[in-house]
C-alpha cells in the first residue's frame, strides 16, 4: 500500500512536470507566433511587386517595338527619297539636254529666218526661169498630150502672180511639173486624139517616138521630128496594132517595133 502511494505520488509529480514543461515552451514559443501571421502578407505584397515589375517590363518592351516599327518606316521613307531624288536628277539632266537642243534648233529658225527675205528674192527669179524653160521644152518637144501639157503650164503661170499661194508650194508645184515632163520619158501610153480630122489612136513610146493609127486600122503614121508634121506610113500598121494592145495592157509585154527619127549631127 505504501508502495502504491509512492508511485501514484511519483506519477503525480510526473503530470506536473509535464504540464510546467508544456506551459513552459507554450510560453518561449508565443513570442513568434507574430511573425509567422506577417508572412503571407509579404508573399502578397511580393507577388504584387512582381506583377508591377512584368507588367513595366511588358509597357516598356511594347514602347521598344513601337520605336522600331517608327524607325523602320523612316529608313524605309529615306530610301525611297533617296531612289527618287537619283530618279528625278537623271531626269532633269535628260530634260537639260533636250533643253539645250531646243534652245539650238530655236537659234537656227531665228537664223533662217533672218534670211526668208534674202531666200525669197533669189527663188523668185529661179522659180521663173524653170517656168520658162519648161514652156519652151514642151513648145520643141514631141507634141504629145499636147492640150494638157498646155494647159499644166498656163496653170503655173497663173499661179506664180497669186499671193495667197506661199512660195514654198509655189516651188513644189514646179518641180512637180518636172517630174512629170521626166516620166514620160520612161512610159508608154496610148491615149486618143485628132490628127487633121481623124479620130486616132496614138502610141507614144517614151519620148522617142509618135505614132498614131486610125480606129479602123486603116491608117497608120508617126510624128516626123524634121517636118514637124505626121506623115501617114502603113508599112508599120501591123506592128503599131500590137504595140498599141501593150499600151492598153490588152496584151502581155513584147519587143516592139516603131519608126524612129535617126539621129542627125548638131551643126
Amino acid at each position: 500500500m505504501h508502495d502504491f502511494k509512492k508511485s501514484s505520488l511519483w506519477i503525480i509529480r510526473a503530470a506536473v512536470c509535464a504540464i510546467a514543461v508544456q506551459c513552459g515552451t507554450a510560453s518561449a514559443q508565443a513570442p513568434a507566433a507574430a511573425p509567422a501571421a506577417d508572412a503571407p502578407a509579404k508573399v502578397d505584397a511580393t507577388v504584387k511587386e512582381q506583377a508591377g515589375t512584368e507588367q513595366a517590363g511588358k509597357a516598356s518592351q511594347k514602347h521598344i517595338d513601337a520605336m522600331d516599327d517608327e524607325a523602320t518606316s523612316m529608313v524605309a521613307e529615306y530610301r525611297q527619297a533617296l531612289a527618287e531624288t537619283t530618279s528625278l536628277k537623271t531626269y532633269n539632266d535628260q530634260l537639260a539636254v533636250q533643253v539645250k537642243s531646243q534652245n539650238d534648233e530655236m537659234a537656227d529658225l531665228n537664223r533662217q529666218l533672218g534670211q526668208v527675205d534674202g531666200t525669197s528674192r533669189d527663188v523668185l527669179p529661179l522659180m521663173d526661169n524653170m517656168l520658162s524653160t519648161l514652156e519652151q521644152f514642151v513648145q520643141l518637144d514631141t507634141p504629145f498630150l499636147a492640150d494638157e501639157r498646155a494647159k499644166r503650164i498656163a496653170t503655173l503661170k497663173e499661179m506664180m502672180g497669186r499671193a495667197d499661194v506661199s512660195l514654198s508650194e509655189k516651188f513644189r508645184r514646179i518641180v512637180e511639173a518636172y517630174q512629170i515632163e521626166m516620166e514620160y520619158g520612161r512610159t508608154l501610153e496610148s491615149y486618143q486624139g485628132k490628127v487633121g480630122d481623124k479620130t486616132v489612136d496614138f502610141l507614144r513610146v517614151g519620148r522617142v517616138a509618135l505614132q498614131y493609127q486610125t480606129l479602123d486600122g486603116k491608117e497608120t503614121g508617126y510624128w516626123d521630128a524634121d517636118s514637124k508634121s505626121f506623115k501617114g506610113d502603113n508599112s508599120y500598121g501591123e506592128d503599131i496594132k500590137a504595140a498599141l494592145k501593150v499600151a492598153k495592157k490588152q496584151a502581155a509585154p513584147d519587143f516592139l517595133t516603131v519608126p524612129l527619127h535617126a539621129p542627125t549631127e548638131a551643126k
